[in-house]
């Protein structure tokens, strides 16, 4: 029997390996019969930071997509199939009763139209808050961010159903940096009843919601304020962990035992802010990233070669744990990139860096299963191995040309035979 293959298959708990048994439409096998196997998508999500199709979607809306919009939303789409959008509040509601809901929905519905799934990035934070927010009594804070997390929710259900619900619990009601209402509620509710604010008016309005706790911490404050959540009887549905890596590669064993420490929650683990440089590094004596300032953080040849290799290290090192289930590069492009860091995969002309290629290779290379033609045995089946995802199956006719479609599923660790029915009422044999 004839097997397609995806080229590694080190980490067997991300594949599946089944024989397919090709049936036409009364049950009979098509032996002998030609075929071609795709992979389509990854169950896994695969993202980065979708801030540049705000833009790219008015352009197309208004009929004016440049050359550089193209080739930004063409490399997006050949290598992800995840992104996380802004929902900044003081950025989507700089004016109080006058939400940005328009523009974000446009945005949405581009991205929906390339088949990108998507996450709302955050629906409570203390950072990015309205100023108009700020002086209000805490009574009103609290029911205008209620309202907020409704609204959202609800306007964006069906497009986007994935969200941060709160951000950066750990440092909120300790936040100095700048006054603002959020961690003025947060220091009279408590992180837990914060929480529990945020989670459950998400899920009221969208019963099919899927939310986040999202941290840069992961140390035992961030552990023991998970287990305060659990305990309370709130419902995650997976935890978000950032490495904002500006000082540096943390390492594999690190990240492994940081995994290790988090997994035993039962829940899934999603990597929601990873940041690799292709520049030089920030000095290790900064406490607070943001207190960084230069006036130039030019990309290099020498940091772009380091930010390839750990880019591969560290995705290989993610998804060895089998309670990861994405992951978000922060910075799609340098342009815009946070702290004004070479950290994106594209430098600020939208060329591709190393790092680019050497994630495509590895998503869509070795992790992928690309068009493969095969024929079937005597009992119509033809193996396949591949990453957990989506797939179709082409039926062939003798010049090589596409008799039918059939789209399928390939699930983790799954094994044995699985029954195909195919649309064509006949197939030729070859």
């Amino acid at each position: 029997m004839q097997s397609v293959e995806v080229k590694d298959q080190s980490i067997p708990h991300r594949l599946g390996s089944v024989n397919l048994h090709v049936i036409d439409s009364e049950g009979q096998p098509l032996s002998r019969q030609r075929v071609r196997i795709r992979q389509v998508r990854h169950e896994f999500d695969f993202a980065a930071g979708g801030f540049v199709f705000e833009n790219i979607a008015r352009d197309e809306q208004a009929g004016i997509l440049t050359d550089e919009d193209e080739m930004l939303s063409n490399q997006f789409f050949d290598l992800f199939n995840t992104t996380t959008l802004p929902f900044y509040w003081g950025q989507f509601e700089p004016e109080r009763g006058h939400p940005h809901t328009q523009e974000m929905m446009r945005t949405a519905r581009y991205l929906q139209a390339h088949h990108i799934k998507m996450k709302g990035h955050p629906l409570t934070w203390h950072t990015v808050t309205p100023r108009w927010l700020t002086n209000l009594p805490l009574r009103d804070i609290e029911e205008l961010l209620r309202q907020r997390i409704r609204r959202e929710v609800s306007d964006f259900a069906g497009l986007v159903d994935m969200w941060d619900a709160l951000n950066e619990s750990v440092i909120a009601p300790v936040f100095t940096a700048e006054e603002n209402g959020i961690t003025k509620l947060t220091r009279a509710k408590g992180r837990i009843e914060m929480i529990r604010l945020s989670v459950e008016e998400a899920r009221r309005t969208n019963p099919n919601a899927f939310l986040l706790l999202n941290d840069f911490n992961l140390g035992t404050a961030y552990e023991c304020l998970i287990e305060g959540v659990l305990a309370a009887g709130i419902r995650l549905d997976a935890i978000g962990l950032q490495t904002h890596m500006h000082q540096g590669y943390l390492g594999e064993e690190y990240v492994e035992e940081m995994l290790e420490r988090f997994a035993r929650y039962g829940l899934p683990l999603h990597m929601t802010e990873n940041t690799l440089l292709s520049g030089h590094l920030m000095p290790k004596d900064i406490v607070d990233l943001n207190d960084y300032q230069v006036d130039e953080w030019p990309s290099t040849e020498e940091g772009e070669a380091r930010q390839a290799d750990e880019i591969v290290r560290h995705y290989r090192t993610i998804v060895k744990n089998p309670a990861t289930e994405s992951i978000t590069y922060w910075d799609y492009t340098d342009k815009g990139a946070w702290l004004g860091a070479p950290s994106g995969l594209l430098r600020k002309d939208g060329s591709a860096k190393p790092a680019y290629h050497a994630l495509h290779d590895l998503i869509k290379g070795q992790w992928w299963v690309a068009p493969t033609d095969a024929t079937t045995d005597e009992f119509g089946a033809v193996g396949l191995t591949g990453w957990a995802g989506f797939y179709e199956l082409d039926l062939l006719d003798e010049n090589g040309s596409v008799v039918s479609t059939t789209p399928f599923t390939l699930s983790r660790r799954e094994t044995g035979m699985r029954e195909l029915m195919v649309s064509a009422q006949a197939a030729v044999e070859s």
